[in-house]
């Protein structure tokens, strides 16, 4: 005898599906239910069932193809996509390692400078390579002074 547990078993379906599709059916091959609220099986009914429920799932079939064929479309898209973003997060981390580098070199040119001893005024003034006084290469005995007057004061020589 069937029972609603193994025609859902059969057709790989919870016992609330079988309840719809028994509503479904025409009245005339819906089982009958006896004096406890039971459904009674005959042949007739089950292969009512059973004929419903596969013709029922074929077009779900068709409907859940392309859902899967949508879903994988989407899939690769995404793949594509965090392809895209690892390289562009790849670029980005060259470019951190060269502003690093950059920076670490930038702070060893810096640390050299400030360890090489500092000239102080006493150091300025026995340098001889001052501008201001005149050294034996450069110098004729002769001094030409004039007066400057604003910016264009040599124009008026």
């Amino acid at each position: 005898m069937e029972t609603i547990s193994s025609i859902a078993k059969r057709l790989n379906v919870t016992n609330g599906r079988v309840y719809q599709i028994i509503k479904e059916i025409p009245t005339d091959k819906q089982p009958k239910k006896d004096i406890k609220g039971k459904y009674n099986f005959t042949k007739e009914s089950v292969d009512a069932i059973e004929s419903y429920y596969n013709s029922s799932s074929s077009p779900k079939t068709d409907n859940e193809s392309e859902l899967v064929k949508q879903l994988r479309a989407d899939l690769e898209d995404a793949k594509a996509e965090i392809k895209a973003k690892n390289n562009q997060i790849d670029k980005f981390q060259q470019l951190l390692d060269q502003q690093q580098q950059l920076n670490l070199a930038t702070n060893r040119q810096n640390e050299k400078l400030l360890d090489t001893p500092q000239k102080t005024s006493e150091d300025a003034s026995k340098d001889d390579t001052d501008v201001l006084e005149p050294t034996e290469g450069n110098y004729k005995g002769e001094e030409n002074k004039t007066s400057k007057k604003g910016l264009f004061g040599w124009l008026r020589r």
